[in-house]
């Protein structure tokens, strides 16, 4: 059986969707991202370390870190609802992307991988941005907001995977899955 590195309800309902059986053991990991680590390189390393963290002898581990990037910038989760409201005003108007770093474990065997989706937010007024964090949606989200919530909204354009946006490209893993 797959074992999910993640409390992440939305990781879940992705692969419940897919028809793919998990079971999840949740991952303490420190998610900092290290001095001049670029965010590929943080998102895969992140969901390798997750993984790994979990991983019992015979697992079949998922791991996977989810952020947003913007003028390559990483903006994480908000600490905030200031830092959320930051955010979003980075956001408005523009493009950015939104980076998963996937990776399997099993015993000595790992495959990682990223997957990279280009969405464009709308320009957002002030009581915009102020209703949307007063929602609580953007606290837990990457990037402060959540493309299956209340932020549909505001979403113009996106080019790439979707399910990726909300947290897990479940293509990607159907194929990773498909090479173990």
């Amino acid at each position: 059986m797959l074992i999910l590195a993640s409390a992440s309800p939305r990781r879940a309902e992705l692969l419940r969707a897919a028809g793919i059986e998990f079971a999840v053991r949740v991952a303490d990991v420190d998610e900092s991202v290290w001095p001049g680590e670029a965010p590929a390189a943080y998102v895969a390393r992140l969901s390798r370390t997750k993984a790994e963290t979990v991983a019992q002898a015979g697992d079949l581990v998922l791991g996977a870190d989810t952020t947003v990037v913007v003028s390559g910038e990483i903006a994480g989760k908000p600490v905030d609802a200031a830092d959320a409201e930051r955010m979003l005003r980075l956001l408005s108007g523009g493009w950015h992307e939104v980076l998963t770093g996937v990776s399997l474990v099993q015993g000595a065997r790992a495959l990682t991988d990223v997957a990279v989706t280009r969405v464009k937010f709308a320009a957002l007024t002030d009581e915009e941005i102020a209703w949307y964090v007063a929602t609580g949606e953007p606290m837990d989200k990457a990037g402060a907001y959540g493309i299956q919530g209340y932020a549909s909204r505001f979403i113009e354009q996106i080019e790439g995977n979707y399910a990726n946006v909300v947290g897990l490209p479940v293509q990607l893993v159907y194929r990773m899955l498909a090479s173990f």
